[in-house]
Formats: C-alpha cells, sequence, structure tokens
C-alpha cells in the first residue's frame, strides 16, 4: 500500500500513527484483526525504515543490522550470563538471520564497514536489512528512497518490489514521487491535506481518477485541464472548448450535463501527431489544430506545449513526428481517454 501527496497531506503522521509514535484521535487501528490503538510500539511487531536511514555511526554494517534482534531476542547482559547456552542459540539464528538479509540485499561484502564508508545506496540497503531481519507483520516505510540519485532509486525501486514478492509481508510505503507509487504498489492512497481522495490499484487510479486534484497528481506528465460546454446536437453528445470540437459516444456519462459548463481532461499521451500513423486514426470528430510553442526531445518522445487559443495542452508525441517549434500542426485524441469534471466541485462525472 502506498501513501501518496504532496508535502504536508498528512502521509507520514498515517505512518507514525500506525508505528504508535503518534496518538489516533479517533477510529481503530488495526494489524492482523488486532486492534493496537493502546499498544506500546515495541510490541505492535512492525519495522520501520526511515527517510534519513538512522545508522549508527560507530557500529559496523553488521551490527547495525544485528542491533534490533539482539535487543529483542537476548535480554540484556545478566540474562546471557546465566542462560549461556540457550544465549549461544539465539547468537546463531541472529547470525544466520542477519547473513540471509545481507545476501537478499548484495551487501556480504560490507558487513564490517561502518556508515561513513558506505555510498548513500549501501546506507539504505543497510537500513532495509535492519528491518527485514526482524520479520515483522508490517514494514513501514518513509520515503526511503528520497537521497538517492536517479538510476539508483530506480535500481531500488525494483529491488523493493521484488523483496515484497520473496517476504510477503504487508508494506506501507510513503512517497511524494508518483512515479513510485504507480510502479511500487498494488494499492494506492491518494491524500490533500489529511483527506483520503482515492484508494484503489494503480490502474484505477489513473484512468478513472475521482477528482481533479487525483487526475492532476497522477500521471506524468500531468494531466491537461481545459474549460468546455457539453452540447448535443440531432442527438449526439459533443464536448466544445476553444478551438476544438470533440463527438463523443452516445449514452456517455456527461449526457446528463447537455448545456452546462464542465472541465475536460486529457492525458498527454491521449494526444497525437495526426501527420503520422498512430493507434488512433484521425478523424473530424476527434481532430484539432494547434500552434506547437516548445518541443522538449526525450529521445523516444517529444513533449510538446501546444497554444489552443488561450489553453495550453501538454503532449507526449512519438519521436517519428516532425513537429516544430512556432508552426501550426494537426492533432487528434483517443476520446476513449477524455475526463470530465464537474466545475464546481471538481468531482470526476
Amino acid at each position: 500500500m502506498v501513501l501518496v501527496g504532496p508535502s504536508g497531506c498528512g502521509k507520514t503522521t498515517a505512518l507514525r500513527m500506525i508505528a504508535g509514535l503518534e496518538e489516533a484521535t479517533s477510529g481503530d487501528l488495526m494489524i492482523d484483526d488486532r486492534r493496537v490503538n493502546d499498544v506500546p510500539p515495541k510490541d505492535r511487531d512492525i519495522a520501520m525504515v526511515f527517510q534519513n536511514y538512522a545508522l549508527y555511526p560507530h557500529m559496523t554494517v553488521y551490527d547495525n543490522i544485528a542491533f534490533g534482534l539482539r535487543l529483542r531476542e537476548l535480554k540484556g547482559l545478566f540474562w546471557q550470563l546465566t542462560h549461556a547456552q540457550e544465549a549461544k542459540a539465539v547468537k546463531a539464528s541472529i547470525d544466520a538471520r542477519v547473513q540471509e538479509a545481507a545476501r537478499m540485499l548484495s551487501i556480504e561484502h560490507l558487513l564490517e564497514r561502518r556508515p561513513k564508508e558506505l555510498s548513500g545506496g549501501q546506507r539504505q540497503r543497510v537500513a532495509l536489512g535492519r528491518a527485514i531481519v526482524r520479520k515483522p507483520k508490517v514494514f513501514l516505510m518513509d520515503e526511503p528512497l528520497s537521497n538517492l540519485d536517479a538510476k539508483l532509486r530506480i535500481q531500488t525501486r525494483a529491488e523493493l518490489v521484488r523483496l515484497h514478492r520473496e517476504l510477503g509481508i504487508t508494506t506501507i510505503y510513503v512517497t511524494h514521487d508518483q512515479v513510485e507509487a504507480m510502479t511500487m504498489g498494488q494499492r494506492i492512497a491518494v491524500m490533500k491535506d489529511g483527506v483520503l481522495q482515492q484508494c484503489a490499484d494503480p490502474e484505477t487510479v489513473y484512468n478513472e481518477p475521482a477528482n481533479m486534484f487525483v487526475a492532476g497528481f497522477i500521471g506524468a506528465p500531468p494531466m491537461n485541464f481545459v474549460p468546455a460546454k457539453i452540447e448535443s446536437e440531432g442527438g449526439e453528445l459533443r464536448a466544445v472548448a476553444t478551438s476544438m470540437r470533440f463527438k463523443l459516444p452516445a449514452g456517455h456519462r456527461v449526457s446528463a450535463y447537455v448545456g452546462r459548463e464542465v472541465v475536460m481532461g486529457i492525458r498527454p499521451e491521449a494526444i497525437f501527431d495526426a501527420s503520422i500513423t498512430n493507434p488512433i486514426p484521425s478523424t473530424p470528430e476527434n481532430s484539432f489544430e494547434a500552434t506547437v510553442d516548445v518541443v522538449e526531445p526525450l529521445g523516444h518522445v517529444y513533449t510538446a506545449y501546444l497554444m489552443v487559443g488561450e489553453n495550453v495542452l501538454l503532449a507526449t508525441i512519438d519521436a517519428a513526428s516532425q513537429v516544430k517549434p512556432q508552426t501550426k500542426h494537426g492533432f487528434s485524441i483517443n476520446l476513449d481517454a477524455l475526463r470530465f469534471f464537474d466545475k464546481d466541485s471538481e468531482i470526476a462525472i
């Protein structure tokens, strides 16, 4: 489960309530069908990975990973002295779990180093290892990749998904990066100002956003919003905006808004260069003309800024396109990808 939203929306606060570091003012917090609102943090059987890793600088990697296990299972020096045989078995078990976690994270060769000798990615793996050896009921991860560079972030993202698949432990992951949310989450909870906006699988959040905030937050580049009016001509619905007039399927959900103003949402990847072969053929019902303002080449695609009357649309165009800045060009859109929102409430129609 990924909690995603802008800074200050309550993601980390929610995580800290699950951990028992903040008190919930109402509601029940259940872990494994057990109400834990009044259970101390140490007894909730959770493991947390922090944004700043929180490693002990004077300890080796091995000791950092083993530290929590030793506290929980060796029960202090007096117990070890009076239960020497049992303590020996516990130490062997701890060593096996540390070695297993190090192998999973490919940090076996770093076990004798200290945190200052590690790169950011290696420190992040040590913090993960410290959580993994616990084998808790729940993993809590608070933006653990935010301190990594772009390439390492992509690599570690895939490793976290693989680890989750191998361990099978419930994981709640906090991020403000919607790409992380889409690629890692089996479910995404989109938050704004402490209020849950939508909770669903990534495909549903992307294709059927609950409101304009979700539609604009999820997706890169973000969804375009255009003021439009719904008209009916001879039983046919049309969405009419400045220099754009699109025919909608009969019985469309927006039919209740005929004669009213709405907000039309268009994903950048739903806009195509009409002059080249596309999955969506260009027709009079789905085409429009725009002035190309800026073109950003990204290798496999272009991001183009299109001026349509007073509106600026972002379009993700195939690299085969010949669009040039400061020229007029014809474009088409995937009508099935159009989304409409109530102008006042901003809720999806």
